[in-house]
């Protein structure tokens, strides 16, 4: 098989999604038979996806603007993609929307529904194409890939997909070692974006809450990509009660994330929505206690590793921060359930299913009417 996946999101900055597909593409070349070619497709006017960046993949690399390739490929569904890539046989796009492809299998990813819902703050393309264009898509699509039983049971009763060309390739573990003995005394730690869902002006209130409680509680740090000027965060931010308790850090590449969960007391994930939450995984994987909200598919990642909070009730999610810190005995026995929560996400197990689906709707295609 010659498979194309979409690299695009992993291109630049990697966020949740572009770690997702950075890490799903490593696992995927390394397990492939070879008789199987796996090639990375990007789309920049500025940026280039060089050679080497996974082992064992080759590369497809247009020199087109990114905002204009999807406006042709969303709205007209034009030009396939084999006009860059040549002949192929899987088209794998990493987002809800398909890549066109003459003849190849193709497959779309989902992540989440917010942008049925909420999508505010986000790229102008998912405000325009993703709420009118997924549903059909995710229709029309040989398979579609979810990361969590949460997303597979909104993509089939929202989009109404049939549960049976779902397939489930949840985030593995990363490689990292356990960290240092847990340390009450280190900062607090929030590791994503400002979106509404991800609900950091409650996380925000809570923390002005614990401190005006307790003093002498750790600071806050928030990483991610910054907000918007003008913005209720921005606002926030500067205001008496949290100045000088709560640094922003912008966007931080792994080896600055691994440092921030290196000297953290906890991570808090406050989110309204979550299609999965890869930090709280990783936050279990070197021994970091997590505070996380009793929505999406948070619960389901944690299991009894988190402390479960209802995202919308501050007092709620100041108490758990609380706990957190003091109830030593209950923190130390829920760092021993996250390792052994995150052992169980494999990024080898989620791959050898993803190639699993490629073989299956490869077969398809080609069997005899």
């Amino acid at each position: 098989m010659r498979i194309l996946l979409d690299y695009r999101p992993a291109l630049a900055e990697r966020t949740g999604v572009g770690e997702y597909t950075h890490e799903m593409a490593s696992a995927l070349a390394r397990l492939l038979p070879g008789s199987d070619r796996l090639s990375l497709f990007s789309s920049s006017w500025k940026d280039r996806l060089e050679p080497g960046r996974v082992a064992g993949a080759s590369v497809v690399d247009a020199r087109v603007p990114v905002r204009a390739l999807n406006y042709a490929w969303h709205r007209l569904e034009q030009p396939p993609v084999e006009l860059f890539a040549g002949r192929i046989d899987i088209a794998h796009s990493s987002h809800p929307l398909l890549m066109p492809a003459r003849n190849a299998a193709r497959l779309v990813t989902i992540y989440d529904l917010f942008f049925l819902t909420d999508a505010a703050g986000t790229a102008t393309e998912i405000r325009r194409d993703y709420p009118a264009l997924a549903g059909a898509h995710a229709r029309r699509a040989d398979a579609v890939v979810v990361i969590s039983k949460h997303t597979a049971s909104d993509v089939s009763a929202q989009l109404q997909v049939a549960p049976e060309r779902l397939v489930l390739c949840p985030p593995g573990a990363p490689a990292w070692p356990r960290g240092e003995p847990w340390r009450a005394a280190g900062p607090i730690l929030y590791l994503g974006s400002a979106e509404r869902r991800k609900n950091v002006p409650g996380l925000l209130r809570a923390y002005a809450r614990l401190r005006a409680q307790w003093p002498g509680a750790p600071p806050l740090i928030l990483a991610g990509r910054p907000p918007a000027a003008g913005s209720e965060l921005e606002a926030m931010l500067r205001a008496p009660e949290l100045a000088g308790q709560v640094q922003h850090r912008g966007y931080v590449t792994e080896p600055e994330r691994r440092r921030l969960y290196a000297s953290a007391s906890m991570l808090v994930i406050p989110s309204l929505e979550e299609g999965f939450g890869m930090p709280a995984l990783e936050a279990m994987t070197v021994g970091v206690p997590v505070v996380a909200a009793n929505r999406g598919a948070l619960p389901e990642v944690t299991g009894d590793a988190a402390r479960l909070v209802d995202p919308l009730d501050d007092t709620s999610i100041a108490e758990a921060m609380r706990l957190a810190l003091t109830d030593t005995a209950g923190t130390l026995a829920r760092i021993e359930l996250g390792f052994a929560r995150a052992a169980s996400y494999s990024w080898r197990a989620s791959a050898a299913r993803l190639l699993e689906a490629y073989q299956y709707v490869h077969a398809r295609r080609h069997a005899p009417a």
